[in-house]
């Protein structure tokens, strides 16, 4: 669901993107990762300009806040199979943001204006960082859940409890900009190693964030 924000956007908290009971496979999951995918500039420059205030005042206040390369959310679209299961193929359509763009529109207090009004996510959320993040339901062999403490030192819903997670990184596949693929050739491999990191991403944050070894894992999709 959708959180209302008073231009006609929605009228719901919260809304659901995507719903795959089942979970995704492997090959089940692409990415196309394109800078048509990327943040387009707010046009009112006041507003523009308050990202980089925002995020100097962050900093200023939080001195352990750093700013990282983020793959920005960009849509997705789905297809099913063939197969009598009629399984789901889902493609993620990525761009590239960073944190710092994201501590100014999406944690901006004047958040609602970067939004358009359109019933089409994409388009609603064309001005802000909407970076892709990551989240694990991590299940113990006696069956407990397991939930952490989030540090006050972050900078986003400090000292809440929630499921181990973050964000797939764009430095882990080489990314720092869209000019390393430019070609065609490039550009497939660089999608396969995307889509690769969507998984291998929430392994590394498990093991980093709870402290167990990636071998006594159990994944499910």
């Amino acid at each position: 669901m959708e959180k209302e924000v008073g231009n006609g956007c929605s009228s719901l908290a919260y809304k659901l993107l995507f719903s795959c009971p089942f979970g995704l496979s492997q090959p089940q999951l692409s990415a196309v990762f394109d800078e048509s995918y990327d943040r387009i500039p707010h046009s009112d420059s006041n507003l523009e300009n308050s990202t980089s205030q925002i995020w100097d005042q962050r900093v200023q206040k939080n001195g352990s806040l750093f700013n990282g390369k983020k793959f920005r959310y960009g849509g997705y679209s789905q297809k099913s199979g063939d197969g009598s299961k009629k399984e789901s193929y889902v493609c993620l359509h990525l761009g590239l943001t960073d944190y710092r763009t994201f501590v100014g529109t999406n944690l901006n207090p004047s958040w609602e204006k970067f939004l358009v009004a359109s019933e089409d996510d994409p388009t609603q959320c064309r001005h802000t960082s909407s970076p892709l993040g990551n989240g694990a339901i991590v299940e113990t062999s006696d069956q407990k859940i397991v939930l952490l403490q989030r540090s006050n030192n972050v900078g986003e819903f400090p000292g809440h409890f929630v499921f181990p997670g973050g964000h797939p990184e764009p430095q882990e596949v080489g990314i720092e900009t869209h000019e390393y693929c430019k070609c065609s050739k490039d550009s497939e491999l660089v999608n396969k190693k995307v889509s690769q990191e969507m998984f291998e991403s929430i392994i590394r944050e498990v093991v980093e964030e709870i402290g167990v070894p990636a071998t006594s894992l159990g994944l499910e999709c």
